[in-house]
């Protein structure tokens, strides 16, 4: 049940362009797979970017594999899975959840590091940009600054294009977020939209 239903947030949430010849995964948490939407497979981000991609006539497919509440653990766990189809850019957007957990900010840059490795060895011309997180001040500024630092420590030592920040303009702001102040509305996922396409457009 559970392999059916990976399969489904896999190939079933987001519109395959018929025109694609190249695949963009984008390995996630909530984030990603558009917790709390009306209608994920039309509102998440990874279709909204599909939208950009058919709307623009290129011939880039866009994969949703976020799964509500992984972890970069998760990730590296499912991360060979994922690799058996080919990839030509990872987005890779985990974190969040080791955050809210309060994992050690060094496990979750190594739990990056292995997901990038593992995706090099598989496929070595592979695109990959990572996306960076945030925590609250109510964690600690300690915890917070190193948090912080696992991102761009990880895409600088990996060679990995960087969003600073996926939440951007969105963190934080009562319009753009569900009740709980941590899933975005569809309003918040298009502004996330816009944060990835500017790194990823010029990739493609």
């Amino acid at each position: 049940m559970m392999r059916f239903l990976f399969c489904f947030l896999i190939f079933g949430l987001v519109h395959l362009s018929p025109a694609a010849t190249k695949t963009i995964v984008c390995l996630g948490d909530s984030l990603t797979a558009g917790y709390g939407l009306p209608n994920p497979a039309a509102q998440a981000y990874p279709a909204l970017i599909q939208d950009k991609i058919d709307a623009a006539k290129l011939p880039w497919r866009v994969v949703n594999a976020g799964i509500s509440g992984d972890t970069t653990a998760g990730g590296l766990r499912r991360i060979d899975w994922l690799l058996r189809q080919p990839i030509d850019i990872l987005i890779l957007a985990l974190g969040g959840n080791d955050g809210l957990r309060g994992v050690d900010p060094a496990v979750t840059r190594e739990n990056l590091i292995g997901i990038i490795e593992r995706a090099r060895t598989r496929y070595p011309n592979i695109e990959i940009i990572l996306a960076g997180m945030q925590m609250p001040a109510n964690l600690g500024p300690d915890y917070q600054t190193r948090y912080r630092e696992v991102f761009p420590t990880v895409a600088t030592a990996k060679d990995c294009a960087l969003i600073p920040f996926l939440l951007e303009g969105v963190g934080g702001d009562p319009n753009l977020n569900q009740p709980d102040m941590i899933h975005p509305t569809a309003a918040g996922q298009q502004r996330i939209a816009e944060t990835v396409w500017a790194v990823l457009r010029p990739k493609l």
